[in-house]
């Protein structure tokens, strides 16, 4: 874990029920850093503050005459410009000392997200839509981001402002002070009032927005789908229907905020025009002076907008403490890799051993592999095949380390799975995944994938290996040329050479190709397997594969159905069984 996200989870977990306390405990060390920007501030709208007060005096001078009134006007215009004087130095500090911890935190919390995904099992990130995922590190950062620079800077503004204003009213006229005081029982209730049904509004906006943003990416990858298969319209209608679901909670919550904003603002403007009346009543009683009626007037328009202020506060802090409850529970999860002071392997040799190895899904009542019992040793190949849903892609899954078993144990080099450090482990795989991983960057970028320097001789050797010479003399740019998104500039084959050219030049220890041939056409098929060939040699080597022919050479074949073995042999041995092999081999045979 990084500072940030240590912090946010300890007080996450401290405070779970108490997303303020969270957020707060989020900032500690960088509450001074909020207070001197309040300070430049306060000082930045001084203007503002005491203009009401200057203007009283001015006029309650020249209601004096004499020189009385020439000494208002000069000190008080000159205070008035001094004030004017330190607003641009006073609003360059504000800013940067607000600017520079929100926006730092900003980075970190997303940081901290970003690295917390990296962290969190696989089961995880299949159960959760990576459109929902998304939208918190986008959208509920900033929402966060928006609460905390409300809270930390706006909210201090408006205690200092009520601070100052009352303050001074209480010096001049304790009675007029009555009314300002009345104002904060009334705030209180109409925040009581609306606070519980902004809140569950706003929760379900932001569940429906996570929906919407998961059916949007949705929408984007299924477009060739739905284009070959004349859908649109179809798909257009789905989609609109989901955003004018997510648009109805919006206006609800719309209105909400705006009826909360209207009664705050009549039930204040109320006691504003009372306390007009009241001011002018006691000028005229000669309780106060007349220039003062615009100092009481402006003080409690002040005093008022702040209050106002204050309630607007309530759907963005709303807002925001639910995205830190949000962003908290991707945070704080549990369902992690857990590495730390675990067995670091130094080297693989690549020998494996399945001891009764069960495993289930969560929430399945059903084991999806049962009672595996396999010896593999070093530099053996090793095919699995079996219909869909035997359990061919689990057991990969579980020697890359992405699932632990249930029960029973699986051995790497004679050390149980789950007492490796798996981030060493892997160290010395190459993965091949059915479906091409590619990502919008050069060739030699996705080739060279977090290796670093890698020579000009191992990656032509990994491109003639894998088959992608020609190919990429034909590029504009060769080895340099820019891929597209998931590279859509390219035909399928081309784009699982590449992940098989990515796998190579690793020299890997351990290969593990799920279905890796599917997407080549015969002729590709027949020169990646020669390649193959030479790549597998001393090498561990496990296979999924669908189509039979291309695992003849396999040192062990595994025949599973309905997560168990039923058969296990060489090529040979299986079709002299005359088994499930035999009669899945003479059906594609049949289909050739």
């Amino acid at each position: 874990m990084n500072a940030a996200q240590e912090k946010f989870v300890y007080y996450y977990k401290k405070y779970k029920d108490q997303p303020v306390k969270v957020l707060l405990g989020f900032y500690r060390g960088s509450y001074y850093k909020f207070v001197i920007s309040a300070f430049f501030y306060l000082i930045k709208h001084s203007p503002t503050l005491f203009s009401s007060l200057l203007i009283a005096n001015v006029i309650n001078g020249v209601l004096a005459g004499g020189d009385e009134a020439k000494r208002a006007i000069l000190i008080n215009v000159a205070i008035w410009i001094g004030l004017l004087c330190i607003h641009l130095p006073a609003n360059y500090f504000h800013s940067m000392y607000r600017s520079r911890v929100i926006r730092s935190t900003e980075a970190g919390l997303r940081e901290a997200m970003v690295r917390k995904l990296q962290e969190l099992s696989i089961p995880y990130h299949t159960q959760i839509q990576s459109g929902r995922l998304q939208s918190k590190i986008i959208r509920d950062v900033e929402a966060i981001e928006t609460l905390s620079s409300q809270m930390f800077v706006n909210l201090l503004n408006i205690v200092m402002n009520l601070t100052i204003m009352i303050g001074i009213t209480a010096v001049k006229n304790r009675i007029i002070l009555i009314f300002f005081v009345l104002v904060a029982p009334i705030a209180s209730l109409t925040v009581v009032a609306f606070r519980r049904k902004i809140g569950k509004i706003n929760r379900d906006f932001r569940l429906e927005m996570e929906e919407t943003s998961a059916r949007v990416m949705e929408m984007v990858e299924m477009i060739p789908v739905t284009r070959a298969h004349a859908l649109e319209d179809v798909e257009k209608e789905r989609m609109s229907r989901q955003l004018r679901d997510a648009a109805e909670k919006g206006y609800r919550l719309d209105m909400v905020q705006s009826n909360f904003g209207a009664v705050g603002w009549v039930v204040f403007q109320c006691f504003q025009a009372l306390c007009l009346g009241f001011s002018g009543y006691m000028a005229f009683k000669g309780m106060i002076r007349i220039g003062d009626i615009t100092f009481y007037q402006t003080s409690f328009t002040t005093v008022v907008n702040q209050f106002t202020a204050l309630i607007n506060l309530l759907p963005i802090m709303t807002k925001g403490l639910e995205s830190v409850t949000s962003v908290g529970e991707v945070l704080s999860s549990d369902d992690v890799e857990y590495n730390e002071g675990k067995t670091e392997l130094a080297e693989l040799k690549g020998e494996f051993s399945f001891r009764h190895m069960a495993y289930a899904y969560p929430g399945s009542r059903e084991p999806v592999l049962r009672d595996i019992n396999v010896d593999v040793r070093e530099g053996q190949t090793i095919a699995i095949v079996g219909e869909s849903g035997s359990g061919k892609s689990t057991m990969l899954n579980l020697l890359i380390g992405f699932m632990l078993p249930d029960s029973g144990e699986l051995l790497i080099d004679g050390h149980d799975i789950r007492t490796i450090n798996l981030r060493s482990y892997r160290r010395y795989l190459s993965v091949v995944p059915q479906t091409p991983l590619l990502f919008t960057g050069t060739l030699r970028d996705n080739i060279t994938y977090g290796l670093g320097d890698v020579s000009e001789e191992e990656i032509h050797r990994a491109l003639a290996c894998a088959n992608l010479t020609k190919m990429v003399e034909n590029l504009p740019d060769g080895i340099d040329t820019i891929l597209e998104e998931h590279g859509a500039n390219l035909s399928g084959g081309q784009r699982q050479r590449i992940a098989i050219a990515r796998a190579i030049i690793r020299d890997p220890r351990v290969i593990i190709l799920d279905e890796a041939t599917s997407a080549l056409d015969v002729v590709s098929e027949k020169e990646i397997q020669d390649a193959l060939e030479s790549l597998v040699k001393d090498r561990t080597t496990f296979i999924v594969a669908h189509r039979l022919s291309t695992i003849r050479n396999a040192d062990w074949i595994l025949v599973m159905d309905k997560g168990i073995i039923t058969e296990a042999g060489t090529y040979e041995e299986l079709l002299e069984k005359k088994g499930m092999f035999y009669h899945m081999e003479s059906l594609q045979m049949s289909l050739r």
